[in-house]
């Protein structure tokens, strides 16, 4: 029995992936394909798309969550960073990892208020909201301050045209064994050229359908 398998934790989050599956968004329906692929890989647009998709809960799979918490449990990791939060079904993952791993800490950013509130309250609900730290605002800017000494597992799921600067961010706290997750990898071309080149100090493969799992060597 885990933190994950039990209450309060896993009908909170039958209920939020229920939920999420019936999300609509008209604002990102109204969007040709073209137009979507282009403000998904732009580095100035994203806070455009993302307040579009406000709606949208845009959640790791159940499968995803599961590989999270089962990650940063064998990793023992102590401490988390999370580039995107939105409503913090896989903050929840995370925070539960760190709930059975004895503590820790966990530092996740997201720029959407509305997305705040909601995630917030999740993580309330299930009795893992005093090992997260949220941070509100553009992560280009509250991931770039004070961040633990080291850090055990990066989740990246936000704007992924920022994976790589994201990365470049944190990447002298990550200590060697490391774990970086990516969330859609194949749409930031150049986050994955960065973790896949054998002189960058990473060891990536492709993992499930559209995850990058690396480790910092």
């Amino acid at each position: 029995m885990t933190t994950l398998t039990t209450a309060p934790l896993a009908p909170l989050l039958n209920g939020l992936f229920e939920e999420a599956a019936t999300a609509t968004s008209p604002a990102m329906s109204a969007l040709s394909g073209d137009e979507r692929m282009r403000l998904i890989g732009s580095k100035t647009e994203y806070l455009d798309l993302y307040g579009r998709l406000k709606d949208l809960w845009l959640p790791v799979s159940r499968e995803a969550g599961t590989l999270l918490y089962m990650l940063a449990r064998s990793r023992r990791a102590r401490t988390i960073v999370e580039f995107g939060t939105s409503f913090g079904i896989s903050t929840l993952h995370l925070a539960a990892a760190l709930r059975d791993n004895g503590g820790g800490r966990l530092i996740t950013s997201e720029f959407e208020p509305s997305k705040l509130v909601r995630a917030r309250a999740n993580l309330t609900a299930g009795g893992l909201i005093d090992l997260v730290e949220i941070r509100e605002g553009d992560a280009l800017e509250t991931l770039s301050t004070d961040l633990p000494e080291t850090i055990d597992l990066l989740f990246l799921d936000g704007a992924k045209a920022l994976y790589r600067n994201i990365l470049e961010l944190v990447e002298d706290r990550l200590r060697p064994g490391a774990l970086i997750v990516a969330d859609n990898a194949d749409l930031c071309p150049e986050y994955l050229a960065r973790v896949r080149s054998p002189a960058a100090g990473y060891l990536s493969t492709p993992f499930e359908e559209d995850i990058e799992l690396s480790m910092r060597t």
